[in-house]
This record gives structure tokens, sequence and C-alpha cells, in this order.
């Protein structure tokens, strides 16, 4: 690796490890290689910076952030988490199981793992607490189960990965698919095995009249993601026109079927937009500079090289990208760490004859576990301010859930069809 390469990741380590903003770090790092290498002019550290987010499929992440906070401004939401409730019923840990169904579902209109985890925790946590479930186990399964979002279409991870590879979003939708269901389903073993361990309650108990009920409210929600993914499966639209096409969505039931929203609801949806989309597109700018002068400092050609010296396995090679993506992710957060990484393995994958649409589940079920995992973890974060608990107090039952998380992970490097068999279906 060069010297430049080594100063400037020498320079963002001393950032982070300083607690700067990721966004700021990146491009002082950047800036301080430009001064002192003198490779480029620093004119083309802003010409690059904005060629990171020069790009119409980007356009879907404040598309999708806007639909999903105006179906949560429907009340959307509560119709989902009555929807599971109904489904689960009385059985132990009913409550546990409902969240980690919750979320999957919410998962589906939001495509955020904070907004999701905000989203069902705000509802259920209380809820759960009332019932005797212990705080650390709540806000660890919450955090685990909403950070599915960054695999469930229409993940922003995956929009931002598709860009930035130019892999097709739409087949990166439908790989996320079976593998989401598979981490859900390890959740929900966690969450059984747990409360029938400790003896946690579950909720009313199952009747068809509530399920049929629920089922008809929930409706309008369920429709979602059939409009996104049927959208671009038959090629009606693109990424980005799904996401306006489920505002449009979001706003007529939201206004005339439900008649839960207002115009002051609008404007406030409006601005949370606004907010979260600036602070995403402020890092994946930064991101892409920070990307552009490794790739300046050929950095890819030397990973590549290094790995094919060591060993000629593709299995091995996925491996040791996954340990060093789980390490990334626990100090940085899915955003910037997929714009740094993902040109720098490109090609890796491709001497390799790894599908990109492969490594870019992966890749997010990473970042899913990275989200869960201190100091940054974002996700998990959100659930304990929720909860009102420390993040230290979800470290036991936390680690069963990253565990499980883990084993679905390496199930699908060693089985890659369990991801490729959907996208080569629908094609």
């Amino acid at each position: 690796m060069s010297s430049g390469a080594i100063f400037l990741m020498g320079v963002f380590t001393i950032t982070v490890l300083i607690d700067m903003p990721i966004a700021f770090g990146l491009v002082l790092s950047c800036l301080a290689y430009l001064a002192i290498y003198d490779s480029a002019p620093m004119m083309v550290a802003a010409q690059q910076y904005v060629v990171g987010l020069d790009s119409f499929t980007l356009l879907a992440i404040p598309l999708f952030i806007l639909a999903a906070q105006l179906m949560n401004g429907a009340g959307l939401t509560q119709r989902i988490v009555r929807l599971c409730a109904a489904i689960v019923g009385d059985i132990k840990g009913g409550l546990a199981v409902v969240a980690v169904l919750a979320c999957l579902m919410f998962g589906a209109l939001s495509g955020s793992g904070v907004a999701d985890v905000v989203a069902i925790g705000s509802l259920l946590l209380p809820a759960m607490a009332r019932s005797g479930y212990d705080k650390g186990f709540s806000c660890a399964l919450v955090g685990s189960a909403g950070a599915t979002s960054t695999i469930i279409p229409p993940s922003i991870v995956l929009i931002v990965y598709g860009t930035i590879t130019d892999t097709s979003v739409g087949k990166l939708f439908v790989a996320g698919i079976i593998p989401g269901i598979l981490l859900g389903l390890s959740l929900i073993g966690v969450a059984i095995w747990q409360s029938r361990k400790h003896n946690w309650a579950g909720g009313q108990p199952f009747s068809w009249g509530e399920l049929r009920v629920a089922a008809i409210d929930a409706l309008p929600a369920l429709m979602v993601p059939v409009l996104i993914i049927g959208g671009i499966r038959f090629g009606i639209f693109t990424a980005t026109e799904a996401a306006s096409s489920a505002i449009v969505y979001a706003l007529l039931i939201g206004f005339f079927w439900y008649r839960t929203l207002s115009l002051k609801s609008l404007w406030d949806n409006l601005k949370s937009t606004g907010e979260s989309s600036a602070s995403i597109l402020l890092i994946i700018g930064a991101s892409g500079l920070f990307a552009w002068v490794l790739v300046a400092e050929q950095v890819p050609q030397a990973l590549s090289t290094l790995l094919v010296e060591w060993t000629d396995s593709k299995t091995a090679v996925l491996l040791v990208l996954t340990v060093v993506l789980l390490l990334l992710g626990t100090f940085m957060e899915a955003i910037p760490v997929i714009i740094i990484v993902a040109p720098v393995v490109m090609p890796v994958l491709a001497h390799y004859n790894i599908d990109p649409v492969h490594f870019g589940i992966l890749l997010s079920i990473n970042m899913a576990i990275g989200a869960n995992t201190p100091p940054v973890g974002v996700d998990l974060m959100a659930a304990c301010k929720i909860g009102g608990i420390n993040m230290m107090q979800t470290l036991r039952p936390l680690s069963w859930m990253m565990l499980a998380m883990t084993a679905v992970m390496l199930l699908l490097t060693f089985v890659p069809e369990l991801v490729l068999f959907l996208p080569r279906h629908v094609q």
C-alpha cells in the first residue's frame, strides 16, 4: 500500500478516535492528503464531492424516507402492530414475536433501520416493559429486528450499494427477500427461547375475528411492498419512480382512506425528511470523495493482488471480507462503509467471479450487525433511548441475537443460491 493511502487512513483514524462526525472526518482526511501530496488541485475535492451525489438513483433515498414518514403519520404503524398481534396470539413471548414481525413489515415500508426502530419501538417497548420483559432484552430485540430494514426492500443501504457499484437495484431488492425472512426467523427463534426461559407473557388470545378485522385494516400497508417490488419487477418503473409512487400512494390513503393526515402533519413530515436526507447525502458526498482518493492511490489493485497471492478460494475471500466489514461496522455507519469499501473490493469480486448481488446482500447483513454493535450501534442506540436504558444493559441478550444473525450470514455465504435464486427467476 502506498504512503499516500497510509497517510489518508491514518488521518481518518485519528478523526474517528477523537469522535469527529464521520462526514467531516472523511473530508478533512482527503483535504490533508491533497495538501501534503499535491496529487491534484484542491478544486478537485469539491468536484468529486458533487460527483458522488450526481445520481438519479440516489433520489430514491429522500423519496423513500418521505414515503415512510407519511405512512407512519397515516397510522400504518399501529395497524401493522395490531395485525402482527392478531397473528401471534397469546403464545409465550408473543409480544417479542410481534416486535420482530412488525419490524419486518414496517421495514418493507421505510427502508431504514433507525426509522424502523423508532416507529415500532415507540409502540412496543413500553408495552413489553409493562408485561414484565427485561428492558435490555426488549431493546436488543427491537434494535436487531429493526436492522433487517437494511436487507428488506426498499432498503436505503441497497440503493446506495447499487448506485456505487452499478448493480441493478431491482435485483438487489428481490435478492433481499429470502435473507430478510431468514434473519427474521432467527430472531423469532431467539425471542421464543428467551421468553420461555424467563416465562415472559404473550398478548391477547388468538381470534379469527380479530385477525380478519386487523388484516382488512392493515391491507393498504401490506400493498406497499407489492407496489414497489411488483412495479420494478414488471418494468413499470425504476427504484426512484417506485419511491415517488409510494409517496402518492401514502398521500392518497392518508388523506382519503384513513383521513389521518393533515396539511400540518404533511409539512412536519417534509421538514423531517429534509433533515434526514441532508445528513445522509452529506455522508454520501464525503464518502465518494474518500473512495476517489483510495482509487487514485490504487488501493483496489493492491488489495486484489494481495488476496490473489494468498488464496484462490472464493469462500475464503468472502470470509475475510466479512471479518473486515464486521470490524468497520462496529465503528462506522453503513453508508460510508459501503461507499468506501465497494469500489475497493469490486476488482476482487470480478477476479473471483463473485456475484455483486450476492456480496451486496452479505455486505448489508454485516452492516445490520454493525448497527447493533457498540460503540456506534445506531439502531441499538435508538432502541435504548426509547427504552430509557444504557446500551451496556443489552449486551448479554444482544450476544444471542448477533450470533443468530451471524449464523444466517454464514449460511448465505456458503449457500449463495439462497440469495440469487429469486433474482435469477425474475429477470
